[in-house]
């Protein structure tokens, strides 16, 4: 049944061009915007809420004069002259009676290609439809054609570093009648065709979506890190690779040799053309096991027609539950071949997640990532330039960032640099520029070098322990910003280490020294620099920590829980925690994090009761089965499941409780805590913890 219902009759609205009129009235940005999904870049300075407010207090359909509608938003080399100007501008109530934003729920067979040549990016949103996490991100839920339509809608994405608001009008465009650019395979759905205009807009017009890479578009949808993995020369662990990032829920996609753009080939596969990886598993076939993988064509038809194709005998060969699970016949672009088929029809593969973990297989477990981001500009004055290049001279003149390994598996990879140059919104020219990286040990011996003429350099390494440096580079002579990401696993963890290297913090806050780094965000919210509250805490735990996507899945940090937190750290019994309080704070929350997303394996964003079992054993708690059933209770949902705001507060309170019991045991026998012990302390822990030396 669709989501949508019958709309309010009404007339329809006069048209009137608002936005120039509301940047000034709006104002700019608040200041210290950081680009977080929690506070959003605002595109052209546009405000959705605002602008869409405005528009019903006045009866008028919002018309956007950022991005109108005329040749200048579709671009001017897309068509031949004659086609520009026959371009129509219609709004979806101006087609269908009841459009709808979303029918039956996302998904990737909503999409079918139009006439503008966006493979690549509609290839990233096939795989986007198929995980919720991130899909949330970009599509908001507070609009639609029902209730306080005003013509208006907006769509998020990542964009080197922040991640921005994009506002748009519905107005859409058509060539003779026909959708111009993606359209929905339902008649009156319009959530495709809405977002590919907004990512127009962001790029500057719809020609500059006319050819691309899936991988920019991956990485825009998700703030995550992408790897190319080339078919033709693949690495010996691919179908690990691949099992793992189906495993992980990772985004993938895949291409065909550019030589013959949209050619059909007799076996069904189209050249110079960019398809969503829907799936990859093993399964039992004859005597052998066979790797499959699952592939859709955005053209919404258009399938392989080898083995394990719609139709091929192979099907009839496997197990019955498997064939039901996994086999559907129907011309919907959607196709399963082999793996050695993959590996021969495509060219390049490429996997984009949160953090690499699509590199995690094998025998490995308890795996992390960390992450150090770094936002800076090349200087002319620091490159070699064109005509002088030398890697000695770029490592010698050029910034270098730091990082250490600590962990080393020689069957697996432990390091992936990320470089993605900046170039100014709407201009595709900077992509041509040749960026990449030097890496090199402490004594500048340059050890490894990457570079491309893509705007993302990415590439994984597995490096022996000890400290190395990236220095970015370009072979320009020319000021370019950039963003570098520089993510190393930390597998063994150990919650007495004194490593150096931090476990995972939010893809948008570099990771700072644990020495350090407390500090400058402990002063950022407390009032004159001495002491932050219950509040500031709250703002604090919910800007820093709540930014990434898995740890936000589990809901914010309350006041009432913020409060809770500052009486079990508070020592000096004023209400507030001092710098030294929060330090401490600060590395349990750190140290917590990690064991989150080590206990998170189905990447949930919650922990079920087993999950927190294993989580407390780990942290070296005393546990069994009634307390554990009494704190699921009291900091679980319905389900008996903790995000991450609410595991904060559980280990918090269970970490105290421990230490106040041994104190009140005053050096004697090890006891364990009973559950009326536990529930005795529970409401008078704030209280009293502060009387409690927990050093």
């Amino acid at each position: 049944m669709a989501v949508c219902v019958s709309p309010p009759s009404q007339e329809r609205g006069t048209m009137l061009n608002l936005s120039s009129a509301l940047r000034l009235e709006q104002g700019m940005q608040t200041a210290g915007a950081t680009g977080s999904l929690q506070n959003l870049r605002k595109f052209n300075d546009q405000d959705f809420e605002h602008l869409r407010s405005l528009c019903l207090s006045q009866g008028l359909l919002f018309e956007d004069d950022t991005f109108p509608a005329d040749i200048s938003s579709i671009g001017l080399n897309l068509l031949p002259k004659d086609e520009l100007q026959q371009i129509e501008w219609r709004r979806p109530r101006e087609l269908l009676r009841n459009p709808c934003l979303i029918m039956d729920g996302v998904s990737r067979f909503d999409i079918i290609q139009g006439e503008i040549g966006d493979c690549w990016m509609l290839a990233a949103l096939g795989s986007l439809t198929m995980q919720k996490r991130f899909l949330e991100n970009v599509l908001p839920k507070d609009q639609g054609f029902q209730s306080d339509y005003a013509g208006i809608f907006h769509f998020r994405f990542w964009q080197f570093g922040d991640w921005v608001d994009v506002v748009i009008d519905d107005r859409l465009p058509f060539l003779n009648g026909n959708y111009l650019s993606v359209h929905p395979r339902t008649s009156n759905e319009f959530w495709p065709s809405l977002l590919e205009k907004a990512y127009a807009k962001l790029q500057g017009s719809y020609q500059n979506l006319h050819g691309g890479y899936i991988s920019d578009a991956l990485v825009d949808f998700t703030g995550g890190v992408q790897l190319q993995f080339s078919l033709k020369d693949p690495p010996p662990d691919l179908e690990d690779i691949l099992k793992a990032a189906s495993k992980s829920q990772c985004l993938m996609g895949c291409s065909t040799s550019s030589r013959m753009r949209n050619r059909v080939l007799r076996n069904g596969i189209v050249q110079g053309h960019a398809y969503t990886v829907t799936g990859a598993v093993k399964i039992r076939f004859k005597n052998y096991w066979e790797h499959i993988i699952r592939v859709w064509n955005p053209w919404g038809h258009g399938e392989w027609k080898g083995p394990w194709s719609d139709g091929s005998p192979e099907w009839d060969q496997v197990e019955p539950e498997i064939k039901e699970e996994l086999y559907r016949r129907k011309n919907d672009g959607e196709f399963w071949m082999s793996c050695e088929s993959f590996r021969e029809q495509f060219s390049w593969l490429c996997i984009c997640n949160s953090t690499p973990t699509f590199l995690d297989f094998g025998d490995q477990h308890y795996t992390a990532w960390s992450v150090d981001r770094h936002i800076s500009l090349w200087n002319p004055l620091l490159t070699a330039g064109r005509n002088n290049w030398s890697s000695a001279g770029a490592v010698s003149k050029n910034p270098q960032y730091f990082f250490k390994v600590t962990n080393y598996d020689p069957k697996s990879y432990n390091v992936v640099i990320s470089l993605i140059q900046k170039n100014a919104e709407g201009a595709q020219d900077a992509q041509k520029l040749k960026i990449g990286f030097f890496i090199t040990m402490e004594n500048s011996k340059v050890l490894k070098q990457y570079f491309s003429l893509t705007r993302d350099v990415s590439s994984y390494f597995n490096l022996s322990p000890g400290t190395y440096a990236v220095i970015p580079a370009t072979t320009e002579d020319r000021e370019f910003e950039f963003v570098l990401r520089i993510f190393v696993k930390n597998q063994d963890y150990n919650e007495n280490s004194n490593s150096q290297l931090n476990p995972m913090l939010p893809m948008d806050v570099p990771r700072q020294k644990q020495d350090s780094s407390y500090k400058a965000i402990f002063l950022k919210y407390a009032e004159q620099g001495s002491a932050i509250d219950a509040l500031q805490l709250q703002q604090l735990l919910n800007d820093m920590i709540l930014q990434d996507e898995m740890t936000s899945l589990g809901g914010e940090f309350s006041f009432d829980s913020c409060r809770a937190i500052l009486a079990l750290m508070d020592l000096n019994s004023n209400g507030q925690l001092t710098l030294q309080e929060f330090g401490s704070l600060w590395r349990s929350v750190i140290k917590y994090m990690d064991l989150f997303r080590r206990e998170d394996r189905n990447r949930s964003g919650f922990l079920d009761v087993s999950e927190l079992k294993n989580a407390i054993q780990t942290a070296g708690l005393p546990i069994n089965e009634q307390i554990l059933r009494l704190m699921a209770m009291r900091y679980g949902d319905v389900y008996r499941r903790m995000g991450f705001a609410d595991f904060v507060s559980c280990m918090l309170r269970l970490e105290t409780m421990s230490y106040a019991f041994q104190n009140l045991a005053k050096g004697g026998p090890h006891l364990s805590m009973t559950v009326m012990e536990v529930r005795m302390l529970l409401p008078s822990l704030e209280l009293h913890s502060r009387t409690v030396e927990l050093s």
